[in-house]
């Protein structure tokens, strides 16, 4: 990679858009780091230079032809309504968004290298799913709705965008679920809850990425400019019943039928939001092989799935009184075992495989 190159990251006023501007400054091959939001990050930016800017707007444009960037990296594909607002809001920032940012890449002469944070999410969870998801393959079940759908249209846009501009390494990062005690995000907050409601019957297989390695993934793909499609992830997986054990939560078993309810009361009480691709994911679980990620990306992870996920564990802190706001938010939708005996809390410990 030669000197001089000026990077523009989207989304630095959430911590992870904000830490890999600040992370990519650092970088002798580096000359500018250029963060754009709607909003300025709450953190130092340190030698970031914050434009204010929104990528639903042609005005991105301007930015990047007035900066004379030449390495765009995509951090504004969102999975929590709760930042954008709504769910509207957060479609509109997702797939409006990169739709302009896009074009306005299109436009500019000048960029050469693409890289789009995306996300396993694009593959579903389904009961016809394979053991491991390869690259090629499509989800078994297309997304209806939600931030699944939004990713499934992102990435569409994306391919469409390389073919049209083919002189551009456009790299997309399909990334696990992050952990990491300051990662915000839906699969987060679930394992934050003090009693955790579980899909009865089902133990769904999980793959993490730490959050360090998820900055050394995007900061490599700018280094490297592979292009292509790569899923990341950390090496091994860990069954959701592990995951709880280390964790030392409380389980609740919920009939599936249940866990949609269980889904609105827990978002009422404003303590999770378990959205029907999440319901999914924790019924079925998911597997992506990360073969092409060492072979032609050339990128190892320092984390593997258990350690990222056992350090995220480590912060976890006692439940107090969100357990009894839990409790009540999940009471009138447990099932009764029998007449006369209530649905049962396991309490999760003792050792695991």
């Amino acid at each position: 990679m030669g000197a001089g190159r000026t990077v523009l990251v989207t989304g630095v006023s959430r911590d992870l858009g904000r830490t890999l501007a600040r992370t990519l400054a650092t970088d002798p091959g580096i000359d500018r780091v250029i963060g754009v939001d709607v909003v300025p990050p709450r953190g130092d930016l340190g030698d970031v230079t914050f434009v204010r800017a929104d990528i639903r707007n042609p005005v991105i444009a301007k930015v990047i032809a007035k900066e004379d960037v030449d390495t765009v990296v995509h951090m504004s594909v969102i999975a929590t309504p709760g930042s954008a607002g709504a769910r509207g809001t957060m479609k509109e920032l997702n797939v409006i968004g990169t739709m302009q940012l896009l074009a306005a890449c299109q436009k500019a002469e000048g960029v050469r290298t693409l890289v789009v944070k995306s996300s396993t999410t694009a593959y579903g969870a389904s009961s016809r799913d394979p053991a491991m998801f390869t690259e090629d393959m499509e989800p078994r079940r297309p997304p209806r709705s939600g931030y699944a759908k939004d990713v499934a249209e992102v990435e569409q846009y994306v391919r469409g965008f390389a073919r049209r501009r083919p002189d551009v390494n456009v790299t997309l990062l399909r990334c696990a679920n992050v952990a990491g005690p300051r990662v915000v995000s839906p699969v987060m907050s679930y394992f934050r809850l003090p009693v955790i409601p579980t899909v009865l019957g089902f133990d769904p297989r999980l793959q993490f990425l730490h959050e360090t390695d998820l900055y050394r993934v995007l900061r490599h793909a700018v280094q490297a400019d592979r292009p292509g499609t790569f899923n990341i992830a950390g090496d091994g997986l860990l069954m959701l019943s592990q995951a709880l054990r280390r964790a030392g939560r409380t389980t609740v078993p919920v009939p599936g039928f249940a866990f949609g309810g269980i889904g609105s009361a827990l978002k009422s009480a404003r303590v999770a939001d378990l959205s029907p691709e999440l319901v999914a994911f924790l019924t079925y679980g998911r597997g992506v092989d990360t073969t092409r990620m060492r072979t032609e990306l050339g990128f190892e992870p320092r984390y593997t799935t258990a350690d990222a996920f056992a350090e995220f564990a480590a912060t976890l802190p006692p439940g107090g009184r969100r357990v009894e706001r839990v409790l009540d938010a999940l009471a009138d939708h447990l099932p009764p075992v029998s007449d006369d005996r209530p649905a049962q809390l396991t309490v999760a410990g003792g050792h695991d495989g």
